[in-house]
């Protein structure tokens, strides 16, 4: 029985890996949040950074959709590196996805994120 819902993983992990097409972020994403639910954090931070790579650099060329996603997945990355007790990447990561969309709950991370950068910091 456990081997076959490993095989049933693997056979899922490998269509979802196969479907990541390069242009489409989106797909990038998904397998980045099936990773994370997982808790594969280095899987998941490799699919949020492709995902942000693949959209346009400069933010007047994203639909509100794709601005949306894009400071979404800037926010699972940030989530993902605090995981990893990586605190700059992490603030990094919040402060993009601040920028992108200066909201309450981004605004909250970014803060939470730089207090535990300086507690780590000051820890040094």
């Amino acid at each position: 029985m456990i081997i076959i819902q490993s095989r049933i993983m693997f056979l899922t992990v490998a269509l979802l890996s196969l479907s990541a097409c390069k242009d489409e972020p989106s797909r990038h994403i998904d397998l980045g949040n099936w990773y994370a639910k997982k808790g594969l954090v280095d899987d998941a931070i490799l699919e949020y950074r492709e995902a942000a790579r693949l959209y346009p650099e400069n933010p007047r060329d994203l639909s509100r959709k794709e601005l949306t996603a894009l400071s979404r997945t800037h926010h699972n990355l940030a989530l993902m590196y605090t995981k990893k007790g990586w605190w700059n990447y992490a603030l990094s990561e919040a402060k993009a996805c601040f920028e992108l969309q200066p909201t309450v709950e981004n605004h909250e991370l970014v803060q939470l994120v730089k207090r535990r950068a300086d507690l780590v910091d000051s820890d040094s």
